[in-house]
């Protein structure tokens, strides 16, 4: 055998090692993803006014999530609302639920405040973004 021949074994063996680190880092990625559980491609708030529904569903001190709209508001006070985008401000992942509070995100744990949007738990680091939200003949608008 040639000297060159180990060296050629090497060079193949390097390139498989970096062609299956390149997948194992697609297959990393991919587990980060949030498709299914967010508005990938849509934006984290409308960009048009979006009727949510009736005012009711929306109970004084509590709040509501309204996932198809991606969306969470709250009512502090009678005719007082604060809506939220309800899109994880770390990977995009919309909200599955609300507890006590606490809107959570599905796909990494992280927790909002849904009466300020502040950040309770990471990995997200920033808060919800703010939405404009009224009442306006018995219905919930907000964009």
């Amino acid at each position: 055998m040639s000297a060159s021949q180990p060296a050629a074994r090497r060079t193949v063996l390097k390139g498989a090692a970096a062609i299956v680190g390149a997948v194992g880092g697609g297959a990393a990625l991919a587990a980060c993803s949030t498709e299914g559980n967010s508005g990938s491609g849509s934006p984290a708030v409308p960009a048009a006014p979006v009727e949510l529904g009736a005012v009711s569903e929306v109970p004084v001190g509590g709040s509501k999530l309204f996932r198809e709209k991606k969306l969470v508001v709250s009512c502090p006070a009678e005719g007082q609302y604060k809506a939220f985008s309800a899109q994880c401000t770390h990977a995009g992942c919309v909200l599955d639920k609300i507890d006590d509070g606490e809107g959570n995100c599905p796909c990494h744990g992280s927790r909002f405040d849904v009466t300020t949007g502040k950040v309770l738990r990471g990995p997200a680091t920033d808060p919800l973004p703010a939405v404009p939200v009224k009442a306006e003949g018995g219905k919930l608008i907000a964009g």
